[in-house]
């Protein structure tokens, strides 16, 4: 990586705020998305790369959103990184036998871009998740698009068509996880995900 560049770390809470406010980064500054690594837990590392102003102007677009959302982050900029430092950030993704995941979601190069809506629905508990799944499927005209897991019981659900139908499956999935009384983290659309955050969906 050029000197020239710079690298922004912005750990959020849960998976799928951290897609939310890494989509939003994305679209913010000349920034490009090295990956979003998990700490086996509710940490969520999203790791930005380009310009020093860009990444910083990113980063903070990216608190702004978290704290919107009522997720807990913290941000560092780290300016012409070392070599090694640069290399460490790259790791590559480990499989977490306990959860049958990847610790690090880094871009597939040969994910095609989508114009399709991105529907996040994120809770503890996998009652919850796969009871609101079934319904979501059953009321509205989208795909699943994959079920992520980070520990401490934490299941991110998502789904892809187009906006309206997201929407509804979206408020669908909300209500049967509010009905059966599971711990709903979020519940949330992405009209138009940024080519880097397709790249590192399932």
């Amino acid at each position: 990586m050029a000197l020239a560049y710079s690298i922004a770390l912005l750990e959020v809470n849960n998976l799928a705020p951290s897609l939310m406010v890494a989509d939003a980064c994305s679209k913010t500054a000349n920034v490009r998305i090295l990956g979003i690594e998990s700490a086996d837990g509710v940490g969520q590392c999203i790791k930005l790369a380009g310009p020093v102003a860009d990444v910083q102007a990113a980063a903070e677009r990216g608190m702004e959103i978290a704290k919107r959302m009522g997720s807990g982050a913290i941000y560092s900029v780290l300016a012409a990184p070392l070599d090694i430092t640069v290399q460490l950030i790259n790791s590559k993704p480990v499989m977490s036998p306990l959860l049958g995941a990847y610790d690090n979601r880094i871009p597939k190069e040969n994910a095609m871009a989508t114009t399709e809506a991105l529907g996040l629905l994120e809770t503890q508990g996998l009652v919850a998740a796969l009871h609101a799944t079934d319904d979501m499927l059953k009321a509205s005209n989208v795909t699943l698009a994959g079920k992520e897991k980070i520990g401490a019981a934490y299941v991110t659900i998502m789904v892809r068509g187009d906006v309206a139908a997201v929407q509804t499956a979206i408020e669908v999935g909300k209500a049967t996880v509010e009905r059966l009384g599971g711990k709903l983290i979020l519940a949330d659309v992405i009209p138009r995900p940024h080519a880097d955050l397709a790249k590192l969906l399932p």
